[in-house]
């Protein structure tokens, strides 16, 4: 099959699907990508750039529309290039959040195209305005409206779409869902897995394992909208019913959705100046190399994951993966995950002393636990591993193609 792939941070959420189509070398594949210095085997790579950026006297309700015309622009230009060297995809994989794939149906009508859709924004009732510490004012809900331009130009145009959960899918327009598979993006178990022998080692020199009592939280970013002040507003009472409790947190300072704080500063900074707690018992570890974040796993006694009503990180699936105790949010993208008790526990995302409660009371129990991290393991090896996950989304590209 001809594939064009489309996704402006190459190879993002078709990591397996590309690198397990382009081992079949019947598979002629492009990936038309934003990101430099990415290579794959047996992928010709094609990158661009927007010629320019949606200028400052744009409406701001429209300047994310308008840079995604650009970029889908530019995709275009690559399109039709292809089209004139003779190349026309029997099947067409894009990520629409940027813009890439608005005019592909325009250039190859017959080539069916499959949409991953990972989410779909609304004014209420998902993030917006969830967590009181990125609160909504009038103009979120109405610039949420707008900001579903281009997804729903995609979605519409699209042959199929792809969510990798339920919730997510639901988060849709209802018109549209028929056409929405819910398939997961698939965690390799084989390499997200217990270890009993495994170690961390932190900034300091000091070296943890699974005989400590560790606490980890784990995100891209420490911000909002995957909890990072309820979490820290969580440690002083877990510190101070768990005197050897040591809590490790892996994130950077950046923001990936949501807003910063109003003063201008990175969160972790605001974080401690609002709670005191113990540094020689608190330790931030940056954005870990892979390797090490799997470490950090494996010798977690409990581990954080919260989210606000949005997008599930491969994070918490990765921590269930590894067998860690995982206590998570209560909120939909995390209770389609986890069974509070069975696989894992829930806690309130609004509430800090919840968290802590819930932290505390696995710390103390984790010996007799065991069943929890079992249980954690298979409910991934059932439904989000990557052998289970990965052959229904090659069957699905292979029935598009044929549809063609």
């Amino acid at each position: 099959m001809n594939l064009l792939f489309l996704h402006q941070n190459m190879p993002g959420q078709f990591k397996h699907l590309v690198a397990r189509l382009a081992s079949d070398p019947a598979n002629n594949i492009v990936f038309v990508t934003k990101r430099k210095g990415v290579r794959l085997p047996g992928v010709r790579v094609i990158t661009y750039e927007p010629q320019r950026t949606a200028s400052r006297s744009t409406h701001h309700y429209l300047r994310l529309l308008e840079n995604n015309v650009l970029h889908g622009q530019q995709a275009l230009r690559i399109a039709l290039e292809l089209r004139r060297g003779g190349f026309v995809p029997d099947v067409i994989i894009a990520h629409p959040g940027w813009g890439e794939p608005l005019f592909m149906k325009d250039v190859f009508p017959s080539s069916p195209l499959l949409n991953y859709c990972e989410f779909y924004y609304h004014g209420s009732g998902a993030d917006i305005g969830y967590d009181p510490d990125q609160p909504m004012v009038a103009d979120d809900a109405y610039r949420a409206r707008i900001r579903n331009a281009h997804l729903l130009l995609s979605l519409e145009s699209c042959d199929h779409g792809l969510s990798p959960t339920r919730w997510q899918k639901s988060v849709h327009p209802e018109a549209y869902q028929e056409k929405i598979s819910v398939i997961f993006d698939g965690i390799d178990t084989e390499v997200v897995k217990p270890a009993d022998a495994a170690h961390f080692d932190l900034p300091g020199g000091q070296r943890l394992d699974g005989k400590d009592e560790i606490v980890t939280y784990a995100a891209r970013n420490l911000e909002p909208y995957r909890g990072f002040p309820a979490f820290i507003r969580a440690l002083p009472k877990i510190l101070a019913s768990r005197p050897r409790a040591q809590v490790v947190i892996a994130g950077g300072d950046g923001i990936d959705y949501g807003r910063r704080h109003p003063s201008g500063q990175k969160w972790r900074e605001t974080m401690l100046e609002e709670v005191a707690i113990d540094r020689s018992r608190v330790h931030f570890v940056g954005q870990l190399p892979y390797a090490d974040y799997l470490s950090l796993l494996q010798v977690s006694s409990v581990h954080v994951y919260l989210t606000v009503p949005f997008v599930l990180s491969w994070s918490c699936i990765e921590a269930l993966a590894a067998g860690c105790l995982v206590v998570g949010s209560r909120t939909p993208p995390v209770e389609e995950v986890i069974q509070d008790g069975e696989n894992g526990f829930l806690a309130d995302f609004l509430d800090p002393s919840d968290i802590a409660a819930k932290v505390i009371e696995a710390l103390a129990q984790r010996q007799g636990l065991d069943r929890v991290r079992t249980a954690a393991r298979e409910s991934v090896l059932e439904h989000y591993a990557l052998d289970k996950c990965l052959p229904r989304q090659v069957e699905l590209v292979e029935r598009l193609g044929a549809s063609r």
